[in-house]
């Protein structure tokens, strides 16, 4: 059958009233114009609303990505960042709604990274950077950015990701662990819920996505540390600097 055709069919499905997932025509036309079976390998599965496995990561279901666009709420001229940029159809979706040479994309692991670039070259979206890169770092050079997608689970949205927003931006991504939700966070801390979802973690450097265990805390234990040692002041943080110079003698 004609992808168009399919594509057709899978957006007039995610605005069903059966499935609701897709209210937004902005980007209802934007995944109507993507041509998914370019990141998928199965022309047909492709545009089925179910995820896939590539390279030891999901390539999320039509309904998922429509929920993630519906709460970033990208506009055209936006400056867009994918974290977890996977196979490549969230960045892809991303430059239809914005001009391509705005949305960047980076993700920890070098195969997918090439994936992503190859899919993204192949289905006419050149234009999108994709970078090998830890994504709680994000992309400073590049900052601030209008938008940023997260597309993996963190407990905490990630510091420097947070500093990386324009005054009026907007980090998406799914909050929590066991339980998620999908947020939305601004540069002021104002935060918004949505959907319960289910992300896998976001990864710490060089963890392996088909790893048996990850550690899901690393990165935000790291991070409190620090939060706890800036907001450390008078006697207490005389006394720890204090203790770290007899440990050192």
């Amino acid at each position: 059958m004609d992808p168009a055709v399919l594509r057709e069919d899978m957006v007039d499905g995610l605005e069903s009233p059966t499935k609701g997932v897709l209210a937004d025509e902005n980007v209802a036309v934007a995944m109507r114009d993507v041509p998914r079976h370019e990141f998928v390998d199965d022309e047909r599965a492709a545009y089925a609303d179910r995820e896939h496995e590539a390279l030891g990561t999901r390539v999320l279901a039509p309904s998922t990505v429509a929920r993630l666009f519906e709460v970033l709420s990208v506009e055209d001229g936006d400056s867009v960042l994918i974290v977890g940029a996977g196979v490549g159809y969230t960045a892809a979706v991303a430059a239809e709604l914005a001009d391509e040479t705005a949305v960047h994309a980076v993700d920890i692991a070098r195969p997918l990274v090439a994936e992503a670039r190859n899919n993204l070259a192949s289905a006419g979206y050149d234009g999108v950077l994709v970078d090998c890169r830890d994504g709680a770092d994000g992309l400073p050079e590049y900052a601030p950015f209008d938008r940023i997608l997260l597309e993996a689970a963190a407990v905490d949205a990630p510091r420097a990701l947070c500093e990386q927003l324009a005054p009026a931006g907007r980090l998406v991504f799914p909050r929590g662990s066991q339980r998620q939700r999908l947020v939305a966070v601004s540069p002021g801390g104002d935060r918004r819920e949505f959907d319960v979802v289910s992300f896998d973690p976001l990864l710490v450097d060089g963890e392996q996505s088909g790893a048996v265990e990850r550690n899901r805390t690393t990165r935000e234990d790291r991070e409190r540390a620090r939060r706890r040692a800036e907001s450390r002041t008078g006697w207490e943080q005389r006394w720890i600097e204090w203790d770290e110079r007899v440990e050192s003698n």
